[in-house]
């Protein structure tokens, strides 16, 4: 402990030593000025994942979707599985951050940067999984092209509207990062190596004319209110109209009316359950304790746990109208998917995603960080299989049924998805993505939003002065002879009425019982004014 800290702590009469601010910038750039021994393993793991997924998706180029297991009677499965749940999970990180910002709630500064990081790299990694989808990759240009457009396919609408919101996370991240560029660029000058001067070309250049100033700073939390309002009603639209694509066919389990709102609730649990684990790895690897507390977890719990029971209510409504309709169709798939074929991934998401965090978070010895990040690793996990249930089933449900075939109508000639090694290895491909692009992102930018944390602990700092001058505690660097209420010790006087002001006022023209004469002044230092015909100094 310096010996300013230690004077510090001594005045507030504080153990914990001041946090200085210097400490607070070491932290956030030490992902980019330091080489953990675990980050070239990490990243040569993660990167031989992705590029098995790139040798299964040249296979099955050349080969054909049959070898993704896609036949006659399954004609959608894993890949569209994906596309909605890691398109789902970006929203949660933009959307959790633009409502924290909105609200003004002081103990996001440490998670936002995380949470908008993890939008920003799995959203294009959701795209992505378009290109399987289409089979053949040189169609990929009709979405593109304009001649090629096709305005009647939902999937068209899903490519504007997620490519709308892909360069609106994008600037969501960037404005946010603006202030800390000139902090980085101080820590990288003089560093050599060539990923050293790669930073300071990229702050020169995405820093711009940054200088502080009141009148950019003013601008610039404008256009991130902006934005942050925006993002909201954009992520709800985006996911809407991705359900169109289902909700617009004529399949039972497809056709249904709830579908829009489902997915909307369905991508904000998912993705702030994802976000809850990408702060928790941050926090462990980048050794972020000091800034990143076990109550962040539980608040974020609290919000994980509320969208968990309004999913839950919306999967009951769902199959309980279905299966209250009594329609063949609509009666085949409840009963296919709850206690049929697919009853164990069913089931598995419904106790690992609906029960069991909200037991996590009801009982108190439980509702800790620990409690938390098992309960979002589990919600991650049963939601994608959750998109499994959705997608698969109305998939390869028969159109026509025989009332003869063995177990009567609700039976039928269903068909059947295998999984095969080559959607594996790209769903795996594409998890093993998501934190590799986080580490080399943090290799190149703060891990924390040190201006805007700087900013919050100024202001709680003049909170906490407030308070002690309140309470008649001196205040760092108040002199001790002000403090004991010698004369000028006014930054020490109660900011509200003293008690003896809600007493029953004596009778006019007699003195107070201990008080001054009337009309006299009242002791207390140079504040008080000349006497009134009440009694009372003038303020």
């Amino acid at each position: 402990m310096s010996d300013q800290q230690a004077s510090d702590a001594a005045r507030t009469g504080s153990d914990v030593p001041v946090r200085p601010r210097e400490n607070l910038r070491t932290v956030a750039m030490r992902p980019v000025l330091e080489t953990p021994r675990w980050w070239w393993p990490a990243v040569s793991v993660l990167g031989a994942i992705v590029v098995l997924g790139i040798v299964a998706w040249a296979v099955q180029v050349a080969d054909g979707l049959g070898v993704a297991g896609y036949n006659d009677q399954a004609f959608w499965a894993i890949y569209e599985a994906n596309l909605v749940a890691f398109i789902g999970v970006s929203y949660g990180g933009a959307v959790v951050s633009a409502i924290l910002r909105i609200t003004k709630a002081g103990w996001r500064a440490p998670l936002t940067r995380i949470a908008e990081a993890t939008a920003l790299v799995t959203l294009p990694v959701g795209m992505l999984f378009i290109v399987p989808h289409l089979g053949s990759p040189q169609r990929i240009w009709e979405l593109v092209w304009p001649p090629y457009w096709n305005l009647s396919s939902p999937i068209l609408w899903d490519f504007f509207a997620v490519s709308t919101y892909l360069l609106a996370t994008i600037v969501f991240f960037y404005l946010p990062l603006v202030p800390d560029l000139p902090i980085a660029a101080a820590r990288v000058q003089g560093r050599e190596g060539v990923r050293m001067r790669a930073c300071r070309v990229l702050y020169r250049a995405l820093g711009g004319s940054w200088e502080g100033r009141a009148s950019q700073r003013r601008l610039l939390e404008g256009a991130i209110g902006l934005v942050a309002i925006m993002i909201i009603p954009m992520a709800v639209s985006v996911h809407s109209v991705l359900s169109f694509a289902f909700a617009s066919s004529s399949r039972a389990g497809y056709l249904e009316t709830i579908l829009p709102v489902y997915f909307v609730v369905a991508a904000l649990y998912s993705g702030i359950a994802l976000v809850v684990v990408a702060i928790a790895a941050a926090r462990r690897l980048f050794h972020l304790e000091a800034y990143i507390h076990p109550r962040h977890f539980v608040r974020l719990g609290f919000i994980l746990v509320a969208l968990g029971a309004v999913y839950l209510y919306l999967t009951f409504t769902e199959y309980l109208v279905d299966g209250y309709s009594g329609t063949a169709d609509l009666a085949a798939w409840v009963h296919q998917v709850v206690v049929g074929r697919y009853w164990i991934p069913f089931w598995f998401y419904f106790l690992a995603a609906g029960v069991v965090p909200l037991v996590l978070m009801a009982v108190r010895r439980t509702r800790t960080m620990a409690g938390v990040v098992a309960g979002s690793s589990l919600v991650v996990v049963a939601m994608w299989v959750k998109r499994l249930v959705i997608v698969i089933p109305p998939a390869t449900e028969p159109l026509v049924r025989s009332p003869l075939a063995a177990g009567g109508v609700l039976a039928g000639d269903w068909g059947t998805y295998r999984f095969t090694w080559v959607p594996i290895s790209i769903t795996l491909a594409a998890t093993a993505a998501i934190p590799l692009l986080l580490l080399v992102l943090f290799r190149f930018v703060p891990i924390l939003p040190v201006t805007e944390m700087e900013e919050m602990e100024t202001y709680e700092e003049e909170i906490a002065e407030a308070v002690e001058i309140t309470a008649g505690v001196p205040a760092p660097g108040i002199p001790a002879s002000l403090a004991r209420g010698a004369p000028g010790a006014y930054v020490n006087r109660p900011l509200g009425p003293p008690a003896s002001a809600f007493a029953p006022a004596p009778p006019l023209g007699h003195p107070a019982p201990g008080g001054p004469p009337l009309g006299g002044p009242i002791a207390g230092g140079p504040l008080d004014g000349p006497a009134t015909p009440f009694g009372g100094g003038q303020r």
